[in-house]
């Protein structure tokens, strides 16, 4: 991997710390399942989650372009990794409490210490996924050249794939069997070493001077003006927003649909992430070479298209392995949708503005999941009432469907593969060095509830 020695120390630790996200994602959900079984609740710890997306994302945007970006990195995985810790201290604090991990039919009532616990954790864990992300996504263009980007992102995403969903679901699975607490030991573990890497990079990205700052509103509203000027980046936040709403009306409750629809033990829970995983490295590896071949713009309808299909596939059976199957299809099509929406957002956005751009970028789209999140547990809980729980189940997948079709009737005439290379050209052609406003030149976004893949 001919792409430097900061890009590889930058890989091993989001692979490292994505090993511990993909047991997070079984063990969090699972947990909380073994709490309480009321869809609401589940609902509201994906809620917790992403609603920092929502409320935090814009001034995380300022300090990512005011301060060094790796200490953020650092600082914030440091401060998830004792997160972490607090949450397997609490688990080990209700002791035999909880239930075992294929025993949760058993769960009649909600545990409100623990569960309250766990609510205020993954809050101020996705806080920290804010500014961690943020950094992570701008810090690139230090690291690699802006012809390298599509790459860099691409093999990135495909070992995150394989970390998250692929090796760490499974190996979740295992320490549940074990003890309920292991798993957060585990993922407490990898944030750590994750913030260790990132402290050997030597990439100093560009800081803000301190006598050059102005007021956060003042700066804030730069970076949404940049944003909602260009035609083609607006068009893409309003898309994903939309987009990642609705695939978080199908997903904030997937725990109980794999349960309870899919019938599913935790090994085969984590088997199904294993087909995300494979969809994922095959998207990685591949995006550049798709994207090249039938255009940007045809790219991206054929992300929208596949989402439209496969929930309604996924809403239609009673097969894991068939769901098995359309995630690995879905997940192939989101990391399409990430390599070439991150390359692009990093290659025509100037590096004065990348990481307030890129928060009103990423506050659009994913601002959206807890608001789809808590949809979906309304949809099940009132379906739930009018119909039989199997159906209630599968609403939110039919929802989601629907949506998207319509979603694709306003992105087609838009995102285009003329509009899309225009914006680069223009971008090329602003690199060139000027005398204009400092901060105008150029230079160089799950974990979402298992069963969902967000785009960025």
């Amino acid at each position: 991997m001919a792409l430097g020695a900061n890009y590889r120390k930058l890989f091993a630790a989001s692979t490292i710390s994505n090993l511990g996200d993909g047991v997070g994602v079984l063990a969090y959900p699972w947990l909380a399942s073994a709490v309480t079984r009321n869809p609401i609740l589940i609902a509201l710890v994906a809620v917790a989650q992403r609603l920092p997306w929502l409320v935090f994302t814009l001034p995380a945007g300022v300090i990512t372009d005011r301060y060094d970006r790796r200490r953020i990195m650092i600082g914030a995985n440091a401060s998830r990794a004792v997160l972490t810790l607090a949450v397997a201290g609490a688990v080990l604090w209700q002791g035999g409490g909880l239930p075992g991990p294929n025993e949760l039919d058993d769960v009649t009532s909600t545990e409100p210490l623990l569960y309250i616990c766990v609510l205020i954790a993954t809050l101020f864990l996705g806080v920290a996924e804010v500014l961690y992300d943020n950094s992570a996504q701008t810090i690139m263009p230090a690291i690699v050249e802006p012809s390298d980007l599509e790459k860099a992102n691409g093999r990135l995403w495909a070992a995150e794939a394989t970390a998250n969903n692929f090796a760490g679901p499974p190996l979740a699975s295992a320490l549940l069997v074990v003890g309920f607490a292991l798993p957060f030991v585990l993922d407490a573990g990898t944030f750590a070493i994750s913030a260790a890497l990132i402290f050997a990079i030597k990439a100093t990205p560009r800081v803000t001077e301190a006598a050059a700052r102005r007021p956060w509103r003042e700066e804030l509203a730069e970076g949404f003006q940049w944003l909602w000027r260009h035609p083609v980046l607006r068009s893409l936040a309003i898309t994903l927003g939309l987009a990642n709403l609705l695939g978080n009306v199908s997903g904030a409750v997937f725990v109980l649909f794999a349960q309870e629809v899919l019938s599913t033990n935790t090994t085969e829970f984590a088997i199904l992430g294993a087909g995300g995983a494979i969809g994922a490295i095959l998207g990685g590896w591949s995006a550049s070479a798709v994207t090249t071949r039938i255009g940007a713009g045809a790219t991206l309808w054929v992300c929208i298209v596949c989402g439209v299909v496969t929930s309604v596939v996924i809403g239609a059976t009673s097969s894991w392995l068939l769901v098995f199957v359309m995630f690995a299809a879905f997940s192939f099509t989101v990391v399409l949708w990430n390599v070439l929406t991150v390359s692009l957002r990093q290659t025509i956005i100037p590096d004065g503005l990348l990481g307030r751009v890129n928060s009103v970028y990423r506050f659009f789209g994913w601002g959206m999941i807890p608001i789809g999140a808590l949809i979906g547990g309304l949809v099940v809980a009132v379906t739930d009432g009018a119909a039989s729980r199997e159906t209630a189940l599968r609403m939110p997948w039919f929802v989601a469907a629907g949506g998207l079709a319509l979603l694709l009737v306003y992105a087609a005439p838009r995102l285009t593969s003329r509009a899309i290379d225009e914006a680069r050209a223009e971008a090329a052609a602003r690199s060139v060095p000027t005398d204009e406003t400092p901060g105008e030149t150029s230079d160089l976004p799950v974990e979402p509830e298992q069963g969902t893949a967000s785009l960025q």
